[in-house]
């Protein structure tokens, strides 16, 4: 998926999400929310906390 087409889905600039992809920027915690659904992945996982993606709900 392109980077545009990634910041589109999430409704954020491109830049900002180019910011995302190469930690400069961090996502606050309503896009962190957005991020983790849009890729079906936990919050944790995207934290670094686990290398487990599947969402435990």
């Amino acid at each position: 998926m392109s980077q545009e087409k990634a910041a589109r889905a999430l409704n954020i600039a491109l830049r900002n999400y180019q910011r995302l992809e190469a930690d400069g920027n961090t996502p606050n915690f309503g896009n962190l929310v957005q991020i983790a659904d849009f890729f079906g992945v936990s919050m944790d996982y995207l934290a670094g906390r686990t290398d487990n993606r599947e969402v435990n709900r």
